[in-house]
């Protein structure tokens, strides 16, 4: 037996038996990490070339939530990556420990602005004349900070309770990344385990509540959308609106069932899928949804290609 003083490092669980298809697993994450890459950079890159994007929504919503992206995946996908190419599943205590704090950090700050985004369509939409007063600049500035914020204090409080978790079942962590659930498997004593799972339903409770108020916004979007008498306006609202249901609905209900159920509930294999469900693809699909379908957007990203492409020449 093992405790948390002795332990040095984890070894994560392989997602193949075989080489061969370690490779598989890391071509897959590669695919789709550039394509994080890509579509958050791109969008970075054209809110801070076009000053005509240095709008509250763009700079202090659609720019911080690429931002937060591109580090969610950022923190877990590379490591994961480096793991299967090479064959091996070890990543050191204050590794761990690091990857705990910055998934938090960034994951809890991008629901904070995933909400904060709805309220502002919600105003846009449904209270266009008070727009500029409940949604100026300094309030989205404020909002974002308040994200960033909330997001810190998350998982400081996260990783410091789990961590001062004795540990004695090994340092074998069944998953790609080290997630809390897992790591409480290794925990010496019930009343430890209790104490950080406890944290989690309460944060959980706190997540379920702003995807409640996510959920009434676009419930008023559609209401007021509803009231239009133009079907483009209809396809446009439903075309936008539901996507971005779809990605926080999946967020939250693979988030949850990866911190609630108990441990023993589910194969590894389960958990696995259920972590790159809520964990890898939304950075992925979050500039196609939220950003790529804004014609002002893409004419920027237009523009920006076309002046790359000419400068070139």
């Amino acid at each position: 037996m093992s405790n948390s003083s002795s332990i040095t490092e984890f070894l994560f669980l392989a997602f193949a038996d075989t080489q061969e298809l370690q490779l598989l697993h890391f071509w897959l994450f590669l695919g789709i990490y550039l394509a994080a890459l890509l579509g958050n950079g791109l969008i970075i890159t054209a809110i801070a070339c076009h000053h005509h994007l240095h709008t509250p929504m763009y700079f202090s919503l659609l720019l911080n939530l690429s931002i937060l992206d591109l580090g969610t995946i950022s923190t877990t996908v590379p490591k994961a990556m480096a793991n299967s190419f090479w064959d091996t599943g070890a990543i050191s205590y204050a590794g761990c420990a690091a990857q705990v704090f910055f998934f938090f950090f960034l994951i809890s700050a991008e629901f904070s602005l995933l909400t904060v985004m709805s309220y502002d369509r919600y105003v846009a939409i449904c209270q266009p004349l008070h727009y500029g007063t409940l949604l100026g600049s300094r309030a989205c500035v404020h909002m974002a900070a308040a994200a960033w914020g909330s997001g810190f204090l998350h998982a400081v409080l996260h990783m410091a309770n789990t961590f001062s978790t004795p540990l004695c079942q090994g340092n074998a962590v069944d998953h790609f990344f080290c997630e809390v659930p897992q790591i409480l498997k290794l925990s010496c004593s019930d009343s430890d385990y209790l104490r950080e799972a406890g944290l989690l339903i309460l944060s959980c409770f706190l997540v379920f509540g702003c995807f409640v108020f996510i959920v009434l916004s676009y419930v008023q979007i559609f209401r007021a959308v509803l009231r239009i008498p133009s079907e483009q306006g209809w396809h446009k609202a439903f075309s936008t609106c539901l996507p971005h249901l779809a990605v926080v609905s999946l967020f939250i209900s693979m988030g949850m069932f990866a911190y609630l159920k108990p441990p023993s509930m589910s194969p590894p294999s389960l958990d696995l899928v259920v972590a790159v469900l809520y964990s890898v693809l939304p950075p992925a699909v979050n500039p196609l949804i939220y950003s790529m379908r804004n014609q002002e957007l893409k004419d920027s990203l237009w523009k920006l290609a076309q002046w790359m492409l000419f400068h070139k020449q």
